[in-house]
């Protein structure tokens, strides 16, 4: 079920909202990033690395949201790691002891829920604040942090492979999804994340997101213009010219102009109570 999209990189990309699940090959095994939605996908996923025999020696997981978070007891028990920021999000979260049955409640309506698995959800290792590269036996992992679309959120430069794992950001399917909830100023926070990520775009072969197609060299700058267009475009109350919205979505993504939708809402009450334009 794998695809080889650089040396020693492969990636899966779910049936569900094409979710891109990572692995980098070490020297003792892999690496594995953001590893999936559905039960029989990681199980498969599993089953794929123990028979090429290999095995998993370190996970991650690029932010704190419950796509990004799942696990599957096949896969082993090495340490999953997050940011501080992150993992200390995904503890807020699950001291809450409705988190779960609310996951479940949101995918009734995609036909999933049972497909889900939570019991190991969120069982995240804070990494130490600022730490730079991921600690495991393989090529070197830089991470890059930052507060757009979630808290802690992290991309990932394999720099040695030339690929930057994105996390929920640089999408051709999804717009620039705001963290409104947990910052002061989501637009800048996302403007700068852009600008960390376009500081690395010149030297990235493979590009892949959290959800959507993986991009090749020549889509890297693109991707980053067109997504710093649409947070312009919210920031300046203004209609985006994005493809990812509107009658040219891709068929079966059409609820992402319902999302961009609330976010203009969101940010207009906020422009309204904080008196501030746009």
């Amino acid at each position: 079920m794998l695809r080889q999209v650089a040396d020693g990189v492969l990636i899966h990309e779910s049936e569900f909202l094409q979710s891109n699940a990572i692995v980098v090959q070490g020297r003792a095994g892999v690496l594995l990033i953001d590893p999936g939605v559905q039960d029989h996908e990681m199980a498969c996923l599993a089953n794929d690395l123990s028979h090429s025999g290999q095995t998993v020696v370190a996970g991650f997981s690029t932010h704190p949201h419950w796509d990004h978070l799942l696990w599957h007891a096949q896969l082993g028990a090495a340490p999953r790691y997050g940011t501080a920021r992150c993992a200390a999000t995904v503890r807020d979260q699950l001291s809450d002891p409705g988190a779960k049955a609310r996951i479940t409640a949101h995918l009734l309506s995609t036909g999933i829920a049972e497909q889900v698995p939570l019991d190991l959800l969120g069982q995240i290792t804070a990494l130490p604040a600022e730490t730079a590269q991921i600690p495991w036996d393989g090529p070197q992992v830089r991470i890059i942090e930052h507060q757009a679309h979630a808290p802690g959120h992290a991309a990932l430069f394999i720099e040695e492979r030339g690929v930057l794992v994105a996390g929920d950001m640089l999408s051709d399917v999804l717009i620039p999804m705001l963290d409104s909830n947990d910052t002061a100023d989501p637009i800048e926070d996302y403007l700068a994340a852009l600008r960390l990520l376009d500081g690395v775009a010149g030297d990235v072969d493979v590009l892949v997101p959290g959800h959507g197609s993986v991009g090749e060299a020549d889509q890297v700058h693109a991707r980053i213009d067109q997504d710093r267009a649409y947070v312009h475009a919210l920031r300046d109350a203004h209609v985006p010219s994005d493809p990812r919205i509107g009658p040219s979505a891709k068929p079966g993504w059409e609820w992402v102009s319902d999302v961009h939708n609330g976010q203009a809402q969101r940010l207009a009450g906020r422009s309204e109570r904080d008196g501030t334009p746009g």
